[in-house]
């Protein structure tokens, strides 16, 4: 079998492990729609979100936070998912097994990028028709902004996967992996406008966020979904989408050769 064939199997082998494992189905598939009904039910009593008093631009609690809830699944699925995933991998002796079969590290992570594009896809139709139809979230309707959405969704599908892969090789055992990992990415979310307004964090807090690829995802995905009078409320008062491919490309690069450089079947202190 050819490396995109061997590939494919291993994606349709990993999505079948994915789902038959309840504990994270439930941490990276269903917690962003756990969350986005959370802060529906605690925050709708408030009224709509809008720029100010006499503002023509408002939206429900769940249209606000529906971007950061994408944004926060992509990572999920990519980041977190696949770090803690492949670090037990490694602890429990499955990646030296599969070091003496056919198998190349190719087709390895063809198989873990098509298991987190696959898992990022379902999540995300989910999650916009849940928000349809439960929280009446009006959806875009020009084609470009389903475009936009079409490339910060698969930009940032594959960058946080390759992250998560780098990630990876940082927990010394698949014991801490959970430890590690985890606190990583909650941080990230709370300084890249997942589950906080991101104008309202200071300034030094939402420099530090555009280092990281959340918050130009979770930006991209605002753009997307939220008035256009919104940007304002953005760090340079704009949407940034260039800035945003800029810097997602950016991440991937380093998410790519961080893995090619530590990745092994087994590790080098084993």
């Amino acid at each position: 079998m050819s490396v995109m064939s061997l590939g494919m199997a291993r994606t349709s082998y990993e999505t079948k492990g994915y789902f038959r494992s309840p504990d994270t189905v439930f941490f990276t598939f269903l917690f962003p729609m756990l969350m986005l009904g959370i802060f529906a039910a605690a925050f709708s009593s408030r009224g709509d979100i809008t720029l100010g008093p006499g503002s023509p631009d408002h939206v429900s609690v769940a249209a606000y936070y529906l971007p950061g809830m994408l944004a926060a699944g992509i990572l999920l699925s990519g980041v977190q998912n696949l770090a803690v995933d492949i670090a037990g991998e490694k602890g429990d002796g499955t990646l030296k097994r599969l070091g003496g079969t056919p198998l190349s590290p190719v087709s390895y992570f063809l198989g873990k990028l098509g298991r987190v594009f696959v898992t990022a896809v379902l999540q995300a139709a989910m999650l916009i028709v849940v928000s349809k139809f439960a929280f009446g979230v009006a959806l875009p309707t020009s084609w470009d902004a389903w475009g936009t959405f079409a490339w910060v969704f698969v930009l940032g599908t594959v960058t946080s996967a390759l992250l998560g892969i780098a990630l990876s090789a940082l927990p010394r055992s698949s014991r801490s992996a959970t430890a590690v990992v985890v606190p990583i990415v909650l941080v990230l979310q709370f300084i890249s406008g997942v589950y906080l307004q991101f104008s309202m964090l200071p300034d030094w807090m939402q420099n530090l966020a555009s280092v990281f690829p959340l918050k130009w995802i979770a930006q991209g995905m605002r753009s997307v979904f939220l008035p256009d009078g919104f940007k304002v409320l953005e760090q340079h008062g704009s949407w940034e989408l260039g800035w945003v491919g800029v810097w997602l490309v950016v991440w991937l690069v380093v998410g790519l050769l961080v893995s090619r450089l530590t990745f092994r079947w087994i590790r080098r202190d084993a």
